[in-house]
This record gives C-alpha cells, structure tokens and sequence, in this order.
C-alpha cells in the first residue's frame, strides 16, 4: 500500500509539473524586451544629458574666459583717457623749454619745473606710455599722420622729416598718432611737363 500511495503521489506530483500555464512563460521574454527596450531609451537620454552638460561646461569656462579677459583690457586701458587729456600737458612742457631764452636756462626754478615734466613723464611710462619715434623712419599710416609733403632729396622720399607733434603708445596701442612732414622726392620739369601735356 505505501508503494501504491508514493506512486500515486508522484504521478500527481509529475501531472502538476506538467501543469505549469505556458501563459507565464511567454510573458517573461515580453517583459524583458521591454526592460531592455526602456534601458536603451534611458542611455540614450543619458548620454544627452552628459553632452548637453559638457557643451554648458565648456560654454561656461569660454565664458569665464572672455569675462576675465575682458577684464583685464579694462583694467591694461582704464587709464588710457586721463594719459590722453595729460599728452597736452606734455606737449606745453615740450613748447615752453624750447622757447625759454638762454639766459634764464640756469636758473632753479627753470631746472625745478624741467624736473616736474621728467617725474610726469617717468610716471607715465611707468604705466605703459611710450613716444613713438618717428623723425627719420618710414612713413607707417598706422603710426604716423602726414599733415605736409615737402619736396626733398629721393633719400627723404617717403620718410618722416619732422615731427610736428610727438605721438605716442600706451600698452602697445596707439593712443595719439605722430604729425609728421613727409619728404616727397622732387618731380623733374621733363615730369611735370608730361603730366601737364596728359592733363
């Protein structure tokens, strides 16, 4: 009898082994699918999200960049103004020592303001003002405005041969253009006379 009663049960065990709804089985796949399919959605949102956040990263440190650069221009030509309203000042110096007679050229008070206008220059030059040379280079548009054309020799052609107000730098940028005499080679009658004749 207990042969019958284990036979039996496992003959039952086995029929509700068999018994398993298929239903349950094909769900399990669809559902993985799905898991998977909302895993690569999710990637993909956050892969954009990391570009996204590194594009604002990088915009942000260009940014930074730009400001602090912009900063510090402010700060290299805040100073530009007041040094261009002083050059007037440096131009009089210039004029009054080249008009004060000999006979006063050794007194104190002469040498005491000739003493003012150097500190106020090595000031100046202190905080980025440079005078631009010019008497004897070639004429450079950028540096130099030509307000007079003298006729010379074919050497001065082209080439600053006077200063009629000294220009000036300040921190590499130039703030006041040198007014210069630009020396032009002298034309030939023969040239003129066919200028004259194509006219």
């Amino acid at each position: 009898m207990v042969s019958e009663t284990n036979q039996e049960e496992v003959a039952t065990s086995r029929a509700s082994e068999e018994k398993v709804p298929v239903a349950g089985v094909a769900e399990v796949p669809s559902e993985l699918e799905a898991l998977k399919k909302d895993l690569e959605e999710e990637k993909s949102k956050s892969a954009n999200f990391l570009a996204g956040w590194q594009r604002a990263q990088a915009d942000f440190i260009n940014y930074r960049r730009r400001a602090e650069q912009e900063r510090n221009d402010l700060i290299k030509f805040a100073n530009a103004t007041l040094v261009m309203k002083l050059l007037s000042v440096l131009d009089d110096f210039e004029r009054a020592f080249v008009t004060v007679p000999r006979e006063l050229v050794g007194l104190t008070w002469i040498e005491g303001i000739a003493l003012i206008e150097r500190k106020m220059r090595a000031i100046l030059e202190q905080e980025g003002l440079a005078p631009i040379e010019a008497m004897g280079t070639d004429f450079d548009p950028q540096l130099h405005e030509a307000t007079i054309h003298e006729e010379g020799s074919d050497e001065n052609d082209g080439k600053v041969v006077a200063e009629l107000q000294r220009g000036y730098k300040f921190q590499d940028r130039v703030i006041r253009p040198t007014l210069a005499k630009v020396g032009k080679k002298r034309e030939n009658a023969a040239d003129q006379g066919k200028q004259g004749a194509e006219q």
